[in-house]
């Protein structure tokens, strides 16, 4: 499987060894991670100020422009392009309001969170920067309750910006319930009006969002980029990326690696054994897992020399989502860690619609009786039947990540899948999950 296929069927952004794509934060050649080490901590203003200097002066339609000859899409897995969100905001009745996602929702996923606390005035001047594109003197930063040392960087950094009379909107915080599916777009303008952070039908926030103003939210990464376009320029940012995918991204390496959560930065896109090899993986593991626990699974030895980027994932019909790369060992059991993340899934749905509070409980439950060996080929082609029947049908995508995971494990995981059919327990069944499964932290919505 090549995962970006040229029309020709060659691999494309081939590139020489001595170009280097990847970097850690504080390695120089880095974009979003420029700057200080890890080690660290948060960057201080004046460091911050003395490495990019001062934002640009440009607001309203004209920094819109800028915007969208620089083709930034959104960080937050659909890869809407920001310009046309801004604008919908800007030309939009009512007064505007920008929202900075700060809830990274997905348990193994950790960009956000880094670059919050290592780099938390880009996110703020992303922030300000979205704020004079679409004229608004607010700005909420959404944070998941218990997330203290993101809280503590930003509020560091808003002391610190007003203390120099950097000229920012107003900023708020909000603290949303730790729920996965709670940093959905709906779900953040449902609970800052008052109500329960689940995602609602029909709302287009940056029409009728908070209260019917118009919105601009937008997840910390972006808002990061943001910051990165207004100083550098349209023509400067495309110069990392491709054609349809233009800047930089970030990817969280977890599972089976040297140090889970590890947050990279890709310049370019490439192979898997390259981003690997800074995990300490030397060679293809049996299989990846990318885009989140609502992405998919990737054969192993298939992903090894192919491109990870996301519009290369996309050609290959993968969602790069939020830019999780998990490695999965070999000799261990996919389908018992797929119910495993299943049941989590299950868990954290908002439980207000039949796909997530009949359907996902139920393929969970299923594929767990597969994993021991109590379900046969039969079961089997019911769990099929009911996958099918869920997708598209929910007030949010949350069921149809599910399925997504479900039936990229009955492919890539086929030879466990044949084992457990024919009634053979799952030869894992104690071993540790490779990836998070976090407790129910809270059980109300407020």
């Amino acid at each position: 499987m090549n995962l970006l296929p040229s029309p020709s069927g060659e691999a494309r952004y081939e590139s020489p060894d001595s170009v280097r794509a990847v970097f850690l934060a504080g390695d120089a050649g880095a974009r979003l991670l420029a700057g200080p080490p890890a080690s660290a901590g948060a960057e201080g203003l004046s460091s911050h100020l003395g490495r990019l200097g001062a934002p640009s002066a440009l607001a309203g339609a004209d920094l819109v422009e800028v915007v969208a000859a620089s083709g930034l899409k959104g960080r937050g897995g659909a890869g809407f392009p920001v310009a046309q969100k801004l604008n919908t905001v800007r030309v939009s009745a009512g007064k505007p309001l920008v929202v900075v996602n700060c809830s990274e929702s997905e348990p193994a996923s950790a960009k956000d969170r880094t670059l919050v606390r290592l780099r938390p005035h880009l996110v703020l001047d992303g922030a300000a920067v979205a704020a004079r594109a679409v004229g608004a003197s607010q700005a909420v930063l959404y944070l998941h309750r218990g997330d203290l040392r993101s809280a503590r960087a930003l509020d560091a950094a808003v002391a610190e910006r007003k203390q120099a009379a950097i000229a920012d909107p107003d900023f708020s915080v909000a603290w949303a319930p730790p729920r996965y599916v709670a940093g959905e777009s709906s779900a953040i303008v449902r609970f800052l009006e008052g109500g329960e952070a689940k995602p609602r039908f029909g709302t287009r926030a940056a029409i009728c969002g908070v209260n019917c103003a118009p919105t601009a939210i937008h997840n910390v990464e972006t808002l990061a980029h943001l910051a990165l376009v207004d100083r550098m320029g349209p023509d400067e940012f495309r110069r990392c990326g491709t054609p349809g995918f233009s800047g930089s991204v970030l990817v969280t390496l977890a599972g089976a690696v040297q140090h889970p959560g590890l947050v990279a930065e890709l310049v370019a896109p490439v192979p898997a054994s390259e981003l690997l090899g800074v995990a300490g993986i030397s060679s293809p593991p049996q299989a990846l897992l990318v885009g989140g626990y609502g992405g998919a699974w990737i054969d192993g030895r298939s992903a090894w020399d192919s491109h990870i980027w996301p519009d290369a994932l996309l050609q290959g019909g993968f969602s790069f989502g939020c830019g999780l790369v998990g490695v999965f060992p070999n000799g261990a059991c996919g389908v018992r860690e797929t119910s495993g993340i299943l049941s989590y899934l299950a868990s954290e749905s908002a439980g207000q619609c039949g796909p997530c509070r009949y359907g996902l409980d139920h393929l969970a439950n299923s594929l767990a009786r597969l994993a021991k060996g109590e379900a046969g080929r039969r079961e089997l082609k019911a769990l099929e039947r009911k996958a099918a029947s869920i997708v598209g049908r929910g007030a949010c995508s949350h069921p149809d990540g599910a399925v997504s995971l479900l039936r990229h494990c009955l492919e890539v995981f086929e030879a466990d899948i044949r084992s457990h059919s024919q009634r053979r327990p799952c030869r894992a069944a104690h071993s540790d999950s490779v990836f998070p499964l976090p407790s129910q932290i809270e059980q109300t919505w407020r």
